[in-house]
């Protein structure tokens, strides 16, 4: 990159209101300054959740112009934002040719900046290693028992979870832990009403938003269940059943031959989605799985249209990844976490916002990680400091391939001093 290489900028985050968090937090801004000697520029902000004097006081210079190489930020930046040769760092939210960020990868290119996903710095497995996955999963499934216990009210059933809030409403995972306890004694205690139980959560998905999902519900009594107990499950009011699904629970292949994962994702067309069979058992179905075109999706438009009535079972949706219309097909847009609910009128083909109509409910918010903004801020931090220096003490020159990233960081490199990377080109046809 040439020039400064020991400071680093931070980007106020200004894409909605919701948006409090910040990839680095003050304790870790002094870290680099005293420890890396690296120097942290960032924007002032009226609603980040930690204020500018936090920063001011461990050594940042809060500043509009963000006078370094390297700058980082969490959501997507603006098209006029761009300066001529440095390098963005943020979740870019491009890679799947999305056409309301096309224009500001052409900005990028345009500049000839660099552009390093978050989304794409992967092992060898392919494993995510700087993400928001885990609070995405907690709040998704705090909004989605908040979602469920309003359902169950408006149909007349007074639950457990009436005493579930949202999770922005909280401000920090604490205070939904010390709730939680009042909620599983009730549960232990009075238990839900005969008519709705057995109480089923199901969950789509085994990573860190599986996982911060199932964090939630540890919280209160549970018990895991595999998807074929569903089938033969006795009633009990006292309890959460929790189950996850794996992809041999969602798809196989049509012609009856068994699942090969590595052959499923890499050509997925010989198999079909088996999920649907599953619904009539589980409340509410938290969706937390990757998902492309070329996949079977988990509930369709057709389905719903087919079978659903008021004695449906399954009352909501959380639908923790957010594809338009993607594994979830009534997935019509995405929410804030102000009104994160709406319900899909399978007769019409339409939503209306809130809880209180007819089909299944829908929570659709695509910034979850933003409803325990400090929370997830210092967990986000803690694991962008093992990247942060290798980023700022790498050499770039002007060929991609001599660039001293580590591997799993130059996998995340979209854009290379203007020029889109090997592993990237495909996004030229989006452009």
């Amino acid at each position: 990159m040439g020039g400064r290489l020991k400071s680093i900028g931070i980007r106020r985050e200004d894409k909605n209101i919701w948006e409090r968090r910040v990839p680095i937090i003050p304790d870790n801004v002094k870290r680099l300054k005293e420890d890396m000697g690296i120097i942290t520029y960032i924007q002032p902000s009226e609603i980040r959740v930690f204020n500018d004097d936090e920063f001011r006081d461990v050594g940042a210079i809060v500043q509009e112009n963000l006078d370094t190489n390297f700058i980082f930020g969490i959501k997507e930046m603006p098209v006029n934002f761009f300066s001529e040769g440095k390098a963005y760092i943020f979740f870019s939210h491009t890679i799947k040719g999305q056409p309301y960020n096309m224009p500001m990868l052409k900005k990028i290119l345009e500049k000839k900046d660099t552009l390093i996903d978050y989304e794409k710095v992967a092992d060898e497995s392919g494993r995510r290693l700087i993400a928001f996955g885990r609070f995405a999963g907690i709040a998704g499934m705090i909004d989605t028992l908040w979602a469920l216990g309003r359902r169950w009210e408006w149909e007349g059933y007074k639950t457990p979870f009436k005493h579930i809030k949202r999770a922005y409403e909280y401000h920090s995972l604490s205070k939904f832990e010390s709730q939680s306890k009042v909620v599983g004694e009730e549960i232990v205690n009075i238990g839900f009403p005969e008519e709705i139980s057995p109480v089923v959560i199901g969950i789509a998905g085994y990573g860190n938003v599986s996982k911060g999902a199932q964090e939630v519900l540890s919280m209160f009594p549970v018990k895991e269940i595999s998807p074929q107990d569903l089938f033969e499950l006795k009633d009990n009011n006292k309890i959460i059943y929790k189950v996850v699904f794996k992809e041999e629970h969602t798809v196989e292949r049509k012609d009856g031959g068994p699942l090969d994962l590595q052959e499923f994702y890499q050509h997925p067309e010989p198999y079909k989605g088996v999920f649907e069979k599953h619904i009539d058992y589980i409340s509410a179905f938290v969706n937390s799985i990757y998902w492309e075109k070329r996949y079977p999706r988990l509930i369709t438009k057709r389905y719903i249209k087919e079978n659903y009535s008021e004695n449906m079972k399954m009352k909501v949706v959380g639908d923790i990844s957010c594809d338009i219309e993607g594994a979830i097909e009534f997935t019509l847009k995405s929410t804030n976490p102000g009104e994160p609910v709406y319900v899909y009128n399978p007769d019409v083909d339409n939503i209306i916002m809130g809880y209180k109509a007819k089909g299944p409910v829908v929570l659709a918010v695509d910034i979850l990680g933003s409803e325990l903004p400090k929370d997830a801020s210092i967990y986000f931090s803690k694991i962008l400091m093992n990247f942060l220096t290798d980023i700022v003490n790498s050499e770039y020159p002007d060929r991609f391939e001599e660039c001293t990233l580590p591997d799993c960081l130059k996998k995340a490199v979209i854009v290379y001093k203007g020029s889109l990377t090997s592993n990237y080109e495909y996004l030229k046809q989006y452009i």
